[in-house]
C-alpha cells in the first residue's frame, strides 16, 4: 500500500512537467587573470542542472535556459570557483567575459545538498573524491576508500566490510546514501556487514563533516558519506570509462567500466565491475598473543599457524547496473536496476582443528570458515522537472527500492539470515527567488523492514519506517555574506514483529541445564525528532572566507540499539539493547525488559571553519564542539555469557577472565558526552609542478559522568608530495597514527604507527582521453598496524606491503 502511495505521488510529480518553456541562450567565454583562455572549463546553471564545457579557446553556449533568475556557475581545475546571478528575459544572454583566479585547493560542486555549494562555500567542513584522486584512493570498501580524508577514520573489519567513521562516530550516526538516497543495506546495524556502495563505478564521493538531519534525517546525526554515479544519465554524449588492476597483497584482480549513451530524447547507462582476492598478506602474526596462559610450544606452534596471512579475508565481488532517462526541455526523469552480489570472509572465525593441528607440518590445519554471502538489488527513480512563472521553480523527486539479503554460513551451514527491504520518496520542492531568498521544502518518506533470522539473530525483525518535512533557505545579506538556515520535524516508529527470548545463564553449570529462554515482549516505540541548523559564510577579503555552523539535531535509536539480546557472530559480543536490563543474582546471569525510559539522542554542535584558497599557498582549518545528551553507545559489562558456540574472545579485547568458549557481554547505554576536535589542512604550490599537502585531525570523546567512549581513532598527522608533469603524475605520501591512550573500560590501549604510500601515473597519447598506467605502492615500509576503531585490532592488522598496477582511461 505505501508503495502504491508512492508511485501515484511520482506519477502526479511527472505530469506537472507540461509548464510551457520560454527558452534562451547563455554564451560566453572563460578566461584567466592574464586573459589567457581556460579550456575544458565546466559551466552551468544551477537549477537548470545542465552542465557544458569551454572549448580551447573558452568559449561556451548554454541552449534553452528557461526564464526567471538562474545562477551560473563555473569551475576548473586549479581555478577558484565562480559564480554570477543573470536574469533570462526573452533576450539571449551573450557575449559574457569571465574572469577565473587561480587556487591550490581543488573546489568541487557538492550533490548531496539540496540547494547549491562546492566545498568552499558550505558553513560545514565537506570532503570530495572525484576524478583521478577517486581512482588512486579507491578501494574495495568505502571506508578504506575514505580513511586518508581529513576527520574521516575506518571501522576496518577486514579488507571488504570497512565503514567510515566521521568525527568518531559510524554506524546508525553516519548515512551512506547512493545519489542522496539510503544505500538500505544492514551496515548500519553491525561493523561486519558490508557496505553495499560500489566505489569503483563512482564518479564522486562526498562527506559532509557534522550533522546533516536537515538533508537526511535523524540518522544522519553524525554525518553523510554520498556516492555519486550516472546510473540514472543525463546527457546523450557517448562515453566509456574503464579500469584494471592487479594487487600483490592479497592476489586481487579488479576490472570495471562504465558507458553512457543515448539519441535524440533518450540516455542510456551500463556499468559493471569484477573482483577476486585471497587472504590478505600482514608484516607477522594476526593474532597480539594476549593470552600468556598458552606453554611455550603451543604459543610458537599457534604464531607459526598464522605469520604471514590473515586467515578468511578473502572476497568475491560483482555487480551491474543498467539506467535509462527521457530528457525533456525542462529536465528529465529516469530510472535504473543495480544488482550487487559479494561473498566474503569475516576475519577471526576460522576455528581450527586441534588434533589435525598436530599434523601442521605435513599438511594445512582444517579450518571452519565463516564467511558472508551477500546479495542486493536495487530499483532507483530520480526526476528533476524546471518551470517558469509558478511559485515552485523545480521539483526534484528521487524514489529507490531496495532488497538486500545476507547470509553468514559456517561449515556450509547458514547460521544467520539478514534481510532489509526498504524504501524512500524524497520530493525537493524548491520555490521562486523571493527577495533574494532561495530556498525548498523537501518532504521524505522511509520505510525499513528488517529481519535477523538464525542461531544467532541477536534483534529481532522490526519495521522503521519515517516520515518527514524539511524546509531550508538561504541568502546573500550582500556580496560578503551567506546565510544558511532551515529546520525539519520527523516522525519515526520502531515496531518489533516477534518476541525475543530472556537470557539467563549460570555460569558454575553447564549451558544444557542451566541456559533457560523465556519469551519476552516488545512494544513499538515512536520518537519525533527535530532538527534546525544556522550556518554563516563570510567572504571578509577576496580568496579568504569563515563559516559557522550551529545545529540542533535529534536521533531516534536504531531497532538493534533498543532491540538487539543475543549473540552477534560478526562481533563476537552478546548484545542487549537498551529496552533491556542486565541482572546478576550470585552466578546468575539474565536480561529482562527494562523499566526505564528511552529517550531521544540531542546533539548541540558549532562548527568553525577557516579556509584560504586563492593564490600559490591555502588551507582549511575546522575546529567543532559537539555536546550530545542521551547517546547510545555499547558498554563492555565485564560479564560473559555462554552460547553454546565457540567464538574468539581475542577479537573483542575481552578481559582475561572472559571464559574460552564464552562471549563478552556488550549491554546498549545512554550517557551524556562531549566530542570535539579539530582538522586542518595546509597546501602549497612549492614550483609549477610540485604541490605539497600537510594534514592533521584529532578527536577527543568523554563521557559526562566519567571515562572515554570505546574505539575512538587516535590523532593523525600525514604530508604528501604531488608532482604533475605533461605525461607522468605521482604522489609520495606518509600518515602517522599517534598511540591511542584514551580508551573506554575493559579496551586495550592501541600503539601508534606510521603508513608510507606512493603512486605513479604515465598517461599514453592515442587512446583516448586521461589514458593511464599507473603503479600503487601501499604500506612500503611493510608496518604491522592495527586500527584502534576496530573490533578485530588484536587479530587483524592492516594489510602489509601491497603493489598495485593497472590501466584506466576513458573515450
Amino acid at each position: 500500500m505505501q508503495f502504491n502511495k508512492v508511485m501515484i505521488a511520482l506519477a502526479i510529480t511527472s505530469s506537472y512537467s507540461s509548464a510551457s518553456c520560454w527558452a534562451q541562450d547563455i554564451s560566453g567565454q572563460v578566461t584567466d587573470a592574464n586573459g589567457k583562455p581556460v579550456a575544458n572549463a565546466e559551466v552551468h546553471i544551477d537549477k537548470e542542472k545542465t552542465h557544458v564545457f569551454t572549448n580551447n579557446d573558452g568559449y561556451f553556449v548554454i541552449s534553452n535556459v528557461n526564464k526567471g533568475v538562474a545562477e551560473l556557475h563555473v569551475s576548473a581545475s586549479k581555478f577558484n570557483h565562480f559564480n554570477q546571478k543573470i536574469t533570462i528575459t526573452e533576450q539571449d544572454v551573450s557575449n559574457l567575459q569571465i574572469q577565473l583566479t587561480p587556487s591550490v585547493m581543488e573546489i568541487i560542486d557538492v550533490h548531496a545538498t539540496p540547494l547549491h555549494s562546492s566545498t568552499i562555500e558550505s558553513a560545514q567542513p565537506v570532503n570530495v573524491l572525484s576524478a583521478d584522486e577517486l581512482r588512486m584512493k579507491q578501494a574495495s570498501t568505502l571506508g578504506e576508500t575514505l580513511k586518508n580524508e581529513v576527520g574521516v577514520h575506518s571501522t576496518y573489519y577486514g579488507p571488504v566490510s570497512s565503514s567510515p567513521i566521521i568525527r568518531g562516530l559510524d554506524g546508525p550516526r553516519v548515512l551512506i546514501s547512493q545519489n542522496g538516497l539510503d544505500v538500505g543495506d544492514a551496515s548500519r546495524v553491525g561493523g561486519d556487514h558490508a557496505v553495499s556502495s560500489e566505489t569503483s563505478t563512482a564518479t564522486q564521493i562526498e562527506v559532509l563533516r557534522g550533522p546533516a538531519t536537515l538533508f537526511y534525517g535523524s540518522g544522519a546525526i553524525g554525518g553523510v558519506v554520498n556516492v555519486v554515479d550516472n546510473r540514472v544519465p543525463t546527457s546523450i554524449d557517448t562515453t566509456l570509462e574503464y579500469l584494471a588492476q592487479h594487487h600483490s597483497v592479497s592476489d586481487e584482480n579488479e576490472a570495471s567500466f562504465a558507458v553512457n549513451t543515448g539519441q535524440g530524447q533518450y540516455a542510456m547507462h551500463l556499468d559493471g565491475f569484477w573482483r577476486e582476492s585471497n587472504d590478505y598478506d600482514i608484516p607477522g602474526f594476526a593474532n597480539l598473543e594476549e593470552d600468556e596462559a598458552h606453554d611455550e610450544h603451543q604459543e610458537d606452534h599457534h604464531r607459526e599457524q598464522e605469520k604471514g596471512t590473515l586467515a578468511n579475508s578473502a572476497s568475491n565481488s560483482s555487480g551491474f547496473t543498467v539506467g535509462a532517462s527521457y530528457l525533456l526541455e525542462n529536465g528529465y526523469i529516469g530510472f535504473s536496476y543495480g544488482r550487487l552480489d559479494r561473498e566474503y570472509g569475516i576475519p577471526g572465525h576460522a576455528h581450527h582443528d586441534e588434533e589435525h593441528d598436530q599434523k601442521v607440518e605435513e599438511s594445512e590445519a582444517h579450518q571452519e570458515k565463516v564467511y558472508a554471502d551477500l546479495t542486493q538489488n536495487r530499483i532507483q527513480m530520480i526526476s528533476d522537472l524546471n518551470f517558469e512563472d509558478k511559485f515552485l521553480s523545480r521539483i526534484a523527486t528521487k524514489f529507490a527500492y531496495t532488497d538486500y539479503q545476507h547470509q553468514e554460513i559456517e561449515n556450509g551451514e547458514v547460521g544467520t539470515t539478514f534481510k532489509n527491504e526498504a524504501s524512500e520518496a524524497r520530493f525537493d520542492l524548491y520555490h521562486q527567488e523571493w527577495q533574494g531568498w532561495s530556498g525548498a521544502w523537501t518532504l521524505h518518506f522511509k520505510n525499513s523492514d528488517f529481519q535477523a533470522q538464525g542461531e544467532e539473530a541477536f534483534t529481532p525483525p522490526s519495521e522503521t519506517t519515517s516520515f518527514a518535512l524539511g524546509w531550508l533557505e538561504e541568502k546573500h545579506l550582500s556580496n560578503n555574506w551567506l546565510l544558511q538556515m532551515g529546520a525539519r520535524v520527523e516522525h519515526v516508529t520502531l515496531t518489533p514483529n516477534s518476541t525475543m527470548d530472556s537470557h539467563h545463564h549460570d555460569e558454575e553449570h553447564d549451558e544444557e541445564e542451566h541456559d533457560d529462554h523465556e519469551s519476552l515482549s516488545l512494544n513499538e516505540q515512536s520518537f519525533n525528532p527535530i532538527s534546525a541548523s544556522l550556518g554563516l559564510v563570510w567572504d571578509y577579503q577576496p580568496g579568504y572566507n569563515l563559516g559557522m555552523s550551529l545545529a540542533f539535531s535529534q536521533r531516534a535509536p536504531s531497532a538493534s540499539e533498543l532491540f538487539s539480546n543475543g549473540p552477534h557472530i560478526g562481533t563476537n559480543t552478546f548484545e542487549v539493547g537498551a529496552l533491556y536490563q542486565l541482572h546478576q543474582q550470585s552466578d546468575d546471569i539474565h536480561t529482562d525488559i527494562g523499566t526505564q525510559n528511552v529517550d531521544l539522542e540531542s546533539s548541540y554542535n558549532i562548527d568553525l571553519t577557516w579556509r584560504k584558497f586563492e593564490g600559490d599557498f591555502g588551507f582549511i582549518i575546522s575546529t567543532f564542539y559537539n555536546h550530545v545528551s542521551d547517546y547510545y553507545y555499547q558498554q563492555d559489562t565485564g560479564f560473559t555469557i555462554e552460547t553454546g558456540h565457540e567464538h574468539d574472545d581475542e577479537a573483542i579485547g575481552a578481559d582475561d577472565e572472559h571464559e574460552e568458549d564464552a562471549l563478552p557481554i556488550f549491554a546498549y547505554r545512554q550517557d551524556d558526552v562531549k566530542l570535539y576536535g579539530v582538522e586542518a589542512e595546509f597546501v602549497y604550490q612549492v614550483t609549477k609542478p610540485l604541490k605539497l599537502t600537510v594534514f592533521s585531525d584529532y578527536i577527543r570523546a568523554k563521557l559526562d559522568n566519567g571515562g572515554n567512549l570505546p574505539r575512538i581513532p587516535p590523532m593523525r598527522l600525514g604530508a604528501q608530495l604531488n608532482y604533475q608533469g605533461e605525461k607522468v603524475n605521482s604522489e609520495l605520501s606518509v600518515s602517522h597514527y599517534f598511540n591511542q591512550h584514551d580508551i573506554a573500560a575493559f579496551e586495550t590501549k592501541t600503539d601508534g604507527y606510521t603508513m608510507v604510500d606512493a603512486n605513479i601515473n604515465y598517461f599514453l597519447d592515442g587512446f583516448g582521453a586521461d589514458t593511464a598506467l599507473f603503479v600503487k605502492l601501499a604500506n612500503i615500509t611493510d608496518e604491522d598496524a592495527r586500527v584502534h576503531s576496530s573490533y578485530l585490532k588484536n587479530i587483524a592488522p592492516l594489510p602489509g606491503r601491497n603493489i598495485a598496477v593497472g590501466i584506466r582511461g576513458s573515450f
